[in-house]
């Protein structure tokens, strides 16, 4: 495996396309009250949003790494960050937080095998991690939220897996916020798109790791206070300060542009903000390069 970091160049990615998730407009009219999605997803429409997002991303020339159906799986399967953690060693397991997801992890774990792309461990309950909550500052440091998803137990875990590749875990106390989904990770908080620059939303993330990426030397774009429930701060980096982010959030875009960063935008009323998640809970960026 190559570096670790959340703004390298793509090299390989695992995605769930919306038709293989949403499957239908009956799966959709069952589930997304108990998932808590805002609206349902027009099956028809996710799946055109869809095609044009992953255009985008195999644009970049990576490698893409599609999952199926999968039995036991639900909408929320479209947002491949979650269930999956990428290590110097290969790939850990999540333990997932929200019980409706619990299938996810090992669903990715075959399709991954299939592929011949390596497993090196899992969190295990009564532990719980999601890939949302974890942030790789640097190849040898990597923060962890601590919140409704993930919990000290899982930590623990993944502290155990990374051994001595890592120089720290940062543990980030998540606060509660009643927000409009169920769930908020550290990544709804933080999206790294540069080695020292990174889009936040200071309102909500705690001060002390606002000021240890300020003492990292990071630069902090701020998402305004009418932004942050359209998700203008979950950017994916496609490679260093070229990002991508959900249509809608002009004052968060100018401001990275402000920044030196190239910003592509994507439209997705029904694949993200029905369901809480954007560029970078679609994706599981399996390896970057330097």
């Amino acid at each position: 495996m190559t570096p670790l970091s959340e703004h390298g160049p793509l090299a390989a990615v695992l995605v769930k396309h919306a038709r293989d998730a949403f499957i239908s407009d009956e799966a959709i009219a069952s589930q997304w009250k108990p998932l808590n999605f805002s609206a349902p997803p027009d099956f028809s429409r996710a799946i055109a949003e869809y095609d044009r997002f992953l255009e985008i991303i195999a644009g970049t020339g990576c490698e893409i790494v599609s999952l199926p159906r999968g039995n036991g799986l639900t909408l929320d399967s479209i947002y491949t960050r979650d269930a999956a953690i990428v290590s110097v060693d290969g790939v850990i397991l999540a333990s997932m937080g929200k019980p409706s997801r619990a299938g996810e992890p090992a669903a990715q774990a075959d399709g991954l095998r299939r592929e011949k792309w390596p497993i090196a461990g899992s969190i295990a309950p009564p532990g719980r991690l999601e890939g949302g909550d974890l942030v790789w500052l640097d190849e040898k440091t990597v923060a962890v939220g601590m919140g409704a998803r993930t919990n000290d137990q899982g930590i623990q875990q993944l502290k155990a897996l990374l051994g001595d590749s890592i120089d720290e875990l940062i543990v980030v106390p998540l606060p509660h916020y009643p927000g409009q989904h169920d769930v908020m990770h550290l990544m709804s908080l933080i999206s790294p798109v540069d080695s020292e620059l990174a889009v936040i939303y200071s309102r909500l993330l705690p001060e002390p790791f606002r000021q240890t990426l300020l003492h990292r030397g990071y630069r902090l774009v701020d998402v305004p206070d009418e932004e942050f429930e359209t998700m203008g701060g979950n950017v994916l980096a496609l490679g260093p300060r070229e990002c991508l982010m959900l249509n809608g959030n002009p004052k968060t875009r100018a401001a990275l542009e402000k920044a030196g960063a190239h910003v592509r935008v994507y439209d997705g009323q029904e694949i993200s903000l029905k369901g809480g998640g954007g560029p970078t809970c679609l994706t599981r960026p399996l390896e970057r390069l330097e």
